[in-house]
């Protein structure tokens, strides 16, 4: 599936719209904030923003100046561009967020792959043929292969993602089936089964429903309970969205980032900090915390793609040309 980059067809000037666009952009770059933060909070320690008036460690006003430098640079990007319209802004985000999960799904099917041969050797005691006694040793640690197989296959995951246009996600489901395939056929007619085969169908599941989610949101793919709706006007179904993409689709998904990543402990930070395993131990493949964090990018594509969406709505209650066309769909 192609993504078209509509920014450069569409003209960037138009009718200002600052106080959208500021919050927007606000809410993308405190996103950021948050995301660096949270980085530092759980891999080097730095205190909560629940200390800052302790006086305990100082280096909690690092978070809090990461945070205003967020709000001036979404002020100083409006007021740069101040004629800049609306579905430029939004296809450009739009165009980013299909970037990052392209990477994404690079990055499974890359790390799924690897995790899986190792994973087949380290159960049939393979290892020790291909590699060093020593090493053997360490490809049996999640620590290990976290840090030192796991992250470079993401970099490279990302670095295949600017080469290809496609999201993946079409060829992700494809290779879910063959994986299926691949237990139904081992299983009743070589009697051969491993716990690591369902662990390969159910990572790579996890990535194809909850990465595709925001692309979904952006070909107008979820189902809409329609019951006023297909009868308003343009303008209408404009205020409609851009009240729910705020109200309901932003809120959710800074809900489930907060809780998710608001502390070292947090459902998400835990599993990824400890790269926690499955209970089958080395029987099975080590992406049991990427599979935590899959709900952590699932919440902040979605969040990106709701800024884009809302951009889109606010542009439609105005009036504004170069509204995307999508077919009919009943739901």
């Amino acid at each position: 599936m192609n993504v078209t980059t509509e920014a450069e067809i569409l003209s960037p000037r138009g009718a200002p719209a600052p106080y959208v666009r500021y919050f927007g952009w606000a809410t993308l770059l405190v996103l950021f904030a948050f995301l660096i933060n949270n980085v530092l909070i759980v891999w080097y320690d730095y205190p909560t923003l629940g200390t800052l008036f302790s006086g305990t460690d100082g280096r909690v006003w690092i978070l809090v100046v990461t945070y205003a430098l967020a709000l001036i640079l979404a002020g100083l990007l409006v007021m740069q561009t101040p004629h800049r319209t609306l579905r430029y802004d939004g296809r450009i985000i739009s165009d980013f967020n299909a970037y990052l999960i392209r990477g994404c799904y690079f990055a499974v099917l890359f790390v799924g792959i690897a995790d899986f041969a190792i994973a087949f050797m380290r159960v049939e005691g393979l290892l020790t043929a291909v590699v060093s006694e020593d090493m053997a040793k360490e490809l049996t640690r999640s620590r290990f292969i976290g840090p030192y197989v796991h992250v470079p296959l993401i970099v490279l995951g990302f670095i295949a993602a600017l080469f290809s246009r496609s999201l993946g996600f079409i060829w992700l489901a494809l290779l879910i089936v063959i994986a299926e395939l691949l237990i139904v056929v081992s299983r009743f007619v070589f009697s051969y089964e491993q716990a690591l085969m369902g662990d390969l169908v159910r990572y790579w599941y996890a990535a194809l429903f909850l990465f595709a989610s925001a692309y979904t949101l952006l070909e107008e793919g979820h189902v809409r309970v329609d019951v006023l709706y297909a009868g308003f006007s343009s303008r209408v179904k404009g205020r409609v969205n851009s009240i729910g993409c705020i109200f309901l689709g932003m809120v959710t998904t800074w809900t489930i980032i907060i809780i998710g990543l608001g502390s070292k402990q947090a459902i998400i930070n835990s599993p990824v900090r400890n790269f926690e395993v499955s209970q089958v131990g080395t029987a099975g493949m080590f992406v049991k915390y990427q599979m935590a964090a899959f709900l952590a990018i699932f919440a902040v594509t979605m969040l990106i793609q709701f800024v884009s969406y809302l951009f889109e709505a606010v542009a439609d209650a105005r009036g504004e040309p170069g509204k995307r066309e999508f077919a009919a769909i009943s739901h």
